[in-house]
C-alpha cells in the first residue's frame, strides 16, 4: 500500500487528484488542509484528512506518506509561501525514498520564436497585476528545485488554461515548451492533470524535471 499526503486537497487540483486516487486499490489518501469544513464539503464526511497549516506543521507528520502531492494555493499577495513549502518538503525528503509531485504553473513554461516565458505574456495581460504574483513566485519555485538532486521530485505545469472538468480522452505530455493541440488550444482539466498524478504515483517515470500536459 502506497501513503499518499495531497496538500490542497480542496482546491481544484487538489481534489481531482484526491478523488481519483482514493479510488485506486494501492493506494491510501490523505488530504492535507486548512479547513476541515470545506474540505468535507469538497471531498465527503468520509474524508481521510489531516487538518493544520502545512507550513508550520511538525514533519513527523509528513514523514509518514510514501508520496506527497503538493497542489498548495494561496492568494497572490502570499505567493512566496509556495517556496517556503517546497524547501520545507525537500527538506524533509532528504535521504529518505519519499518521493514529491509539485503542481507548477504554466508561467515558468516557454513559448514562441524566441523562446520566451510564458509569464512575460501573462505580464501583458490587462488585469493581470492582481494575480501575476502567483506565476512570478512559481517560476522560482521550479528554479530552486531544479537545484535539487538528491529528492526524487517532479514538477508539472498545467497549460495556458487550466480550469475543472473531467479527464479528457487523449492527453499528451512536453517538457519545458507550452503545448498546443490540433485545434490551437492550450488547455487542461483538473481531471487530465489528476490522471498524470495518480499515473506518476503508480508508475513513477519522470525524476528530477518538470513536464507539461494538455487535453488533446
Amino acid at each position: 500500500m502506497i501513503k499518499v499526503g495531497i496538500i490542497g486537497a480542496s482546491g481544484m487540483a487538489g481534489s481531482a487528484i484526491y478523488k481519483l486516487a482514493n479510488q485506486q486499490a494501492d493506494l491510501e489518501v490523505t488530504g492535507i488542509i486548512r479547513d476541515k469544513d470545506k474540505a468535507e464539503k469538497v471531498l465527503g464526511k468520509d474524508a481521510h484528512l489531516l487538518v493544520g497549516d502545512v507550513l508550520t506543521m511538525d514533519d513527523a507528520l509528513l514523514k509518514d506518506f510514501d508520496v506527497i502531492v503538493d497542489a498548495f494555493g494561496t492568494a497572490p499577495k502570499d505567493a512566496a509561501q509556495q517556496i517556503d513549502l517546497a524547501k520545507k518538503l525537500i527538506n524533509l525528503s532528504k535521504g529518505t525514498k519519499q518521493r514529491i509531485i509539485f503542481i507548477l504553473g504554466a508561467g515558468s513554461l516557454h513559448t514562441g520564436d524566441d523562446d520566451h516565458l510564458v509569464v512575460e505574456d501573462i505580464e501583458k495581460m490587462a488585469g493581470s497585476d492582481a494575480w501575476l504574483n502567483t506565476p512570478k513566485q512559481q517560476l522560482k519555485e521550479l528554479e530552486y528545485l531544479r537545484g535539487v538532486n538528491d529528492v526524487d521530485w517532479v514538477g508539472i505545469s498545467p497549460s495556458m488554461m487550466f480550469e475543472a472538468g473531467p479527464e479528457a480522452a487523449e492527453y499528451a505530455l512536453g517538457g519545458d515548451d507550452l503545448l498546443y493541440n490540433d485545434k490551437g488550444e492550450s488547455k487542461v482539466t483538473s481531471g487530465t492533470m489528476a490522471r498524470l498524478v495518480v499515473n506518476e504515483i503508480l508508475h513513477p517515470t519522470h525524476h528530477q524535471e518538470r513536464i507539461t500536459i494538455i487535453d488533446k
